[in-house]
């Protein structure tokens, strides 16, 4: 079964709620805007997404094949576009803000850094929902929500699953430098672990770098026997610099895809924690969708949360055969 960590906060019945309003408000509201083909009745509404998603993370296709399909069921037209530099994220937010989009929906890993950008489409009229990263900070730039995971809390479920393993000195790989939701993550690790938890930066667009980084800290440090890593396609590399240091360190991770479903039900990775990217970028679309056809929003003020869910040996074949169809 899924394994759901303490304060549940009824995520699942929040996206059904989501989806079925979706269906029946969508159809019965005028929605105002381009008679352009789109929805039933022929009217469509312009999304924006800009992330700071890596070009070739599994992650991030995730997140965008959400929005995609939301904008294929909403009938709306949605834009995708990405950049981990915060200066290059904030100019892509300026550049979607000039096509006067209906909605703009924006991950902020580093929030100071993209948070002029945000204000400035918020004072341009624009509708913008967080999603991801940078929840701490979304109301107070003007967001409507955000929706994601909350990372300390995903952090405590890592600690609290390796403590209960015997695990005591753990490496918390992060591979994203500045990255502020990466840095909470190891936080909540070191919060309920009870041992030893130490940061060591890699960088994941160079990914062979961080194979050989991980396993010279496990040569040195033979202590060291758990390996949390905050990216999927980087728990790919650990296992393998794990193996190539001979150590016998636990390995867990943050998020998910089809090696990472397959290496947990082998027993290779101990546990994965899933935020369902999926879902970020699905209900973005529709919650702004939502909110331009009919003033709606979901969350009564507080982040609509998607994670954290612990995929474990028991239910990994279950999402192992999601993970073809990039939902998962």
């Amino acid at each position: 079964m899924i394994r759901r960590v303490p304060r549940g906060w009824l995520v699942a019945v929040f996206a059904s709620v989501l989806l079925v309003s979706a269906c029946s408000s969508v159809n019965a509201v005028n929605r105002p805007h381009n008679k352009a083909g789109g929805g039933k009745g022929g009217y469509k509404y312009k999304i924006a997404v800009v992330t700071h998603g890596s070009q070739g993370d599994s992650f991030w296709s995730i997140v965008k094949s959400g929005s995609d399909q939301a904008g294929k069921d909403m009938g709306d037209t949605v834009t995708y576009e990405s950049s981990g530099d915060p200066n290059e994220q904030s100019q892509l937010i300026d550049a979607a803000v000039n096509t006067k989009p209906d909605g703009l929906v924006v991950s902020m890993a580093n929030p100071q850094g993209v948070r002029a950008a945000v204000q400035r489409a918020v004072a341009a009229g624009i509708p913008v929902i967080t999603i991801n990263a940078g929840g701490a900070e979304s109301k107070a730039y003007g967001a409507l929500t955000h929706i994601g995971s909350d990372e300390t809390v995903a952090g405590q479920a890592i600690g609290t699953a390796l403590k209960e393993a015997g695990v005591k000195n753990v490496v918390c790989v992060v591979q994203e430098a500045g990255n502020v939701s990466l840095e909470q993550r190891c936080a909540g690790v070191k919060d309920k672990l009870g041992g030893k938890v130490t940061n060591l930066q890699v960088d994941n667009k160079n990914l062979p770098g961080a194979q050989q980084v991980i396993q010279a800290k496990l040569q040195q440090d033979p202590s060291i026997d758990g390996v949390v890593t905050l990216g999927a396609q980087v728990a790919t590399v650990a296992e393998e610099g794990i193996s190539g240091a001979g150590s016998k360190a636990k390995l867990a991770t943050f998020d998910l895809n089809a090696d990472v479903a397959k290496a947990v039900l082998d027993g290779k990775i101990l546990f994965a924690v899933d935020q369902q990217p999926y879902l970020q970028g699905y209900l973005a679309v529709v919650m702004l969708t939502q909110y331009k056809s009919n003033l709606n929003v979901l969350g009564g003020g507080q982040q609509v949360l998607t994670g954290p869910t612990l995929i474990t040996k028991e239910n990994a074949a279950a999402v192992l055969k999601l993970t073809a169809g990039g939902t998962r």
